[in-house]
């Protein structure tokens, strides 16, 4: 699960610095020369969710995230612009305390401007099955909500976020674009469903929902690369 945080961070710094390496080790004088290091420096627990829904395994990831450049200008530009593109993002959180001295000493780097980033890791957990008898017709079963992203040309977007907010669900689109909610409550309403990728967010209505084995369409309005 991690190491996939770690692609869709790579992928997230290279839309912003299209030129600069990406180094998931200790900040070091290859990191401080050129590139942007995302170093993973703890875990943590996760914001806790609301009573009443579906439990989830999750935690967060802390990158301290610092760049290296020709000049110190291109520097403070790039750290700029991670930075604000982080603070801009919902899924990411923006820790701007300073970095101790200690840390700096027990990474044996040298101290530099820094941020730390906060990113969530969530894994569903199953539901168990439970089997009763009953002499009058019970609740509908729960029902998938299939569904594709894609761009420009019907092209698949992998790594796209799809979430139901309502419900406090959500999953990743597979290398196909493809997403699953396999096990949806029938006879309320899904409430939103919200798609993020490449900087563009599209929201549909509970009402454009159906679940069933009919995948969704979602195209997204993302400029071609």
């Amino acid at each position: 699960m991690i190491d996939e945080v770690d692609l869709r961070m790579k992928a997230w710094v290279g839309r912003i610095a299209t030129d600069a390496p990406v180094h998931l080790g200790v900040p070091d004088r290859e990191s401080l020369e050129r590139g942007v290091c995302l170093y993973l420096l703890e875990l943590g627990p996760a914001p806790l969710s609301r009573a009443g829904k579906r439990g989830a395994l999750q935690f967060t990831v802390c990158y301290l995230v610092t760049v290296g450049a020709e000049t110190p200008e291109r520097a403070h530009r790039l750290l700029g612009d991670l930075l604000f593109a982080a603070m801009s993002d919902k899924e990411l959180e923006v820790d701007l305390s300073p970095v101790p001295v200690a840390l700096w000493a027990g990474l044996r780097a040298v101290p530099r401007p820094a941020f730390r980033l906060r990113v969530p890791v969530r894994k569903e957990q199953p539901l168990a099955e439970v089997r009763c008898l009953s002499l009058v017709d019970g609740a509908s079963p729960p029902a998938p909500l299939l569904g594709r992203v894609v761009g420009p040309g019907d092209e698949p977007i992998r790594g796209a976020w799809v979430a139901l907010p309502a419900l406090q669900l959500s999953t990743r689109t597979d290398a196909q674009g493809h997403f699953h909610f396999p096990r949806l409550p029938q006879g309320e309403s899904l409430g939103r469903l919200e798609v993020r990728a490449e900087g563009e967010l599209v929201s549909m209505e509970s009402e454009a929902l159906a679940t069933g084995t009919s995948p969704l369409i979602i195209r997204m309005p993302v400029k071609e690369a």
